[in-house]
Order: C-alpha cells, then structure tokens, then sequence
C-alpha cells in the first residue's frame, strides 16, 4: 500500500538544475529505505542517490556525488532530489523507490533490493 508519485522533470541546458520531487504514502516512520534511480535507454537501471526513511546511510553513486542532494520533507513525506550542475549523461527516466528493509551500506543503491515503485519522471539534458 505504498505509493510514490515523482513530479519536476524537465528539460534543462548542460550545467543547469532541476528538483525532483516525489510524494510518499503508506510508508509510516519507522518504515525502511528510499531512493532515486535512474535509466537511460539502452542501459540498466542504476542508484543514484538514497537513504534511510528515519535517517543514516545516505549513499550517492560515483557520477552524482558533489552535484546531487537527497533530501525530505519531515512534514509533508515528500522525497526530493536536488540536482546541480546537470550533464547530458544525466538524461534518463528518474524513479523514486521504497522498502521496507533497512538496507545495510551500498546495497541501498541496488534496484532490485527496492519493492515499490513511482512512474517516473523525465529529466533532459542538451543544448
């Protein structure tokens, strides 16, 4: 009974931004692990940035770190994903996922570890 609903994508110019957001429910506290993931076509779904829905192991992949923030909105349950500094390698469907497992260390990055799923937004990036 999780439900995720991701909204802001867009299309920005190479060193842009974008805020992702995505409204979280059915995923009371304590609950488990969040996330945003990725998947350009052609290519495999990957993590991208994710953490604890009560807080810890916050984990960003190597290509995002510097340039990507997650954070949440206590009040409101709603996951974002600041993203700064924006390349065209960027371009891809983006997706907020959920578990209720806590996800020791990097596997929280691993897509298939996650259960629940939004529909994905679209973010573009190009001249």
């Amino acid at each position: 009974q999780v439900h995720l609903v991701e909204s802001g994508g867009g299309s920005v110019q190479p060193g842009g931004s974008l805020r992702l957001s995505c409204e979280v429910s059915g995923f009371t506290y304590p609950s488990g692990s969040v996330g945003w993931f990725r998947q350009a076509p052609g290519k495999e779904r990957e993590g991208v940035a994710s953490f604890y829905w009560h807080g810890g192991n916050t984990r960003y992949a190597d290509s995002v770190r510097g340039r990507f923030t997650i954070s949440r909105d206590n009040t409101k349950n709603i996951l974002f994903l600041q993203m700064n500094s924006l390349k065209p390698e960027d371009t891809a469907m983006y997706y907020c996922a959920a578990t209720r497992t806590v996800l020791f260390e990097s596997r929280i990055l691993r897509p298939s570890l996650f259960d629940y799923w939004g529909q994905g937004t679209q973010v573009t990036v190009a001249s």
